[in-house]
């Protein structure tokens, strides 16, 4: 049988004493939180003992003595020793003796409720109490074949990081305290604190308080009848803005909650948004702080309204190469006639708009910058509100370019089923036999040839709106997986991982200090940190938008069939 005792670092050079930690059966090894000098009262060292246990809900006990003497080894204190077992009785007593200036230890257990008392072997495992109770044990993952290995191995480490971590109470009593124990332990020089720590705790209180207030005023009027009307809330569903900005409100109302953190990921999951939350806000005050500077806001404006009128006039060029002979193709051109005056009518509408509005620009622009206070994912989300509007004459290019190319689409594919005697009943939707006479056939006729000879005509209009419609899909979609990218980072997570790798421990592993005949084996255990990967998998936000669930095989039929193609969608959307 082996017996682990795993001995916190810092007591290695603690005067002599007795070792109070937690005996783990199901593991047969021993945890020591601390060491307990002498002079003390076995009666006060239960006595604290129980209440430290009532507190921690960690049975606590002394497992043994410590001796560390600096001359050699006298036998009364050896006897006093064993005697301390038969006061406390726990069994085994583990005996941990260090002499002198060697690096030799001995351990060793009595049995003394044994009959017949077998030599065990020992493992003596030095960890860093201060990493091992201030990191978090995670996990492993479920990706390989030896989960259930890991899984158990996991276990049995988090019942040593548990223990640690529990008994933090343990660690509050250093030297300088006047009780009647004196205790080593990691902290025993002096409780770590920090001064700036604890003026932002007591000023955190009042701010959190008054930005409850705020919030709940502001959900108020988000919930209220007002915004449930037809106009504000369609713009509410459709407007990128609007969604971050409910998006950022929720993530404020996580913070200010007065609700504790239960666990660990709720913690880790405040911070991260706080952190981002942060940053987010910095990164926007610095872009303000850019647009304010040198007047660059009135150079934006004045680059503005040329550069609509630039594309204006390339889609005008691209609307009369396509009413002549694109790329030497015949084209219908009673149809290619209408549809590129239509075409072209509309571009003549949207550029008397920008016109109209190019006195107001600038302002516009001015009171926009200024929505970069409330962080760089706003700015962003307005910035693709922005370019919806600026191309909103090339979305209704393409809608109806796609609802008419759709048309013909659905009216071919009916007539075709016409001519094979067949036809698509709604009611049970599949494909029926059906019987025709000969006026509808010679009807289906001329509308199938008829619809046959425009398709070139239509599907042409609909292929170019259609990549123009795709290249401004692209570039909203690259704002926001920048907008989605600031709003679920854990960086949080990140920097803690960068700076104080412990705290996000993915396991441990061992490095042998000694080995020889007839003495324990000992052992360092260090912390291995979770993999930034892993990080963030595991400590991710959620964000409001998603990535349409469309395959690329289901979007390019989309795309042929003429159905169209959003370029977000949100939670809770129905899917086309």
């Amino acid at each position: 049988m082996v017996l682990k005792v795993f001995f916190p670092s810092c007591c290695s050079s603690a005067e002599s004493g007795i070792l109070i930690g937690r005996w783990i059966s199901e593991q047969n090894s021993a945890v020591i939180l601390a060491v307990v000098h002498f002079p003390f009262i076995p009666v006060q060292v239960k006595q604290y003992l129980s209440e430290v246990q009532r507190v921690t809900k960690v049975s606590v006990s002394v497992l043994g003595s410590w001796s560390n003497s600096k001359q050699e080894k006298e036998e009364s204190l050896s006897e006093f020793l064993e005697d301390l077992g038969t006061i406390f009785s726990h069994e085994p007593w583990i005996q941990i003796s260090k002499e002198g200036d060697s690096k030799f230890w001995s351990c060793s257990t009595l049995q003394k409720q044994s009959n017949n008392p077998k030599e065990e072997e020992i493992i003596l495992v030095y960890y860093d109490q201060r990493k091992v109770m201030l990191s978090h044990l995670h996990p492993p993952l479920a990706t390989a074949t030896s989960t259930d290995h890991k899984a158990d191995d996991a276990s049995k480490l988090s019942a040593v990081f548990d223990t640690v971590a529990k008994s933090k109470i343990l660690f509050m009593t250093d030297r300088y305290d006047d009780g009647p124990i004196k205790l080593t332990h990691w902290q025993s020089d002096g409780v770590e604190a920090s001064i700036i720590v604890e003026l932002m705790k007591q000023a955190s209180v009042p701010a959190c308080m008054l930005l409850t207030f705020l919030l709940s005023l502001i959900s108020g009027i988000c919930r209220s009848r007002v915004l449930k009307f037809w106009p504000l809330s369609f713009l509410w569903s459709k407007l990128s803005t609007c969604e971050q900005l409910g998006h950022r409100l929720q993530h404020l109302q996580v913070i200010s909650s007065n609700k504790k953190a239960q666990n660990q990921t709720q913690l880790m999951r405040k911070a991260n948004i706080f952190v981002s939350l942060l940053i987010d806000v910095a990164l926007g005050i610095l872009l303000m702080s850019w647009l304010y500077r040198k007047n660059r806001i009135g150079h934006l404006a004045d680059t503005l309204i040329p550069v609509a009128d630039h594309v204006a006039e390339e889609l005008q060029d691209l609307l009369q190469w396509l009413m002549g002979a694109p790329a030497g193709l015949k084209m219908n051109r009673a149809l290619d006639q209408v549809l590129g005056r239509f075409f072209l009518y509309h571009i003549h509408l949207w550029i008397s708009y920008i016109h109209l509005m190019s006195p107001f620009i600038e302002m516009i622009l001015w009171y926009v910058g200024l929505s970069a206070c409330l962080g760089l994912t706003v700015a962003l989300c307005i910035l693709s509100d922005i370019i919806a509007l600026l191309t909103f004459h090339i979305y209704c290019f393409y809608v109806y370019g796609a609802r008419l190319y759709c048309l013909k689409i659905y009216g071919l594919s009916s007539l075709w089923r016409l001519f094979r005697g067949k036809k698509w009943n709604v009611l049970r939707q599949r494909v029926d036999s059906c019987s025709y006479d000969l006026d509808q056939l010679f009807i289906g006729t001329l509308l199938f040839t008829i619809l046959l000879f425009l398709l070139p005509t239509t599907a042409l209009y609909y292929l170019v709106f259609t990549l123009l419609r795709l290249l401004v899909v692209i570039v909203q979609g690259l704002i926001h997986l920048l907008v989605d990218l600031i709003d679920s980072l854990p960086l949080y997570s990140i920097i803690l991982r960068l700076c104080r790798s412990y705290r996000l421990a993915a396991g441990v592993k061992f490095r042998v200090l000694e080995q020889q005949d007839g003495k324990p084996l000992r052992l360092l255990m260090q912390v291995n940190p979770l993999s930034y990967g892993s990080v963030i998998q595991t400590y991710r936000l959620p964000t409001y938008s998603c990535y349409p669930k469309d395959s690329w095989t289901s979007l390019c039929k989309k795309l042929f069939l003429g159905e169209l193609i959003y370029p977000w969608k949100h939670k809770g959307e129905k899917q086309d």
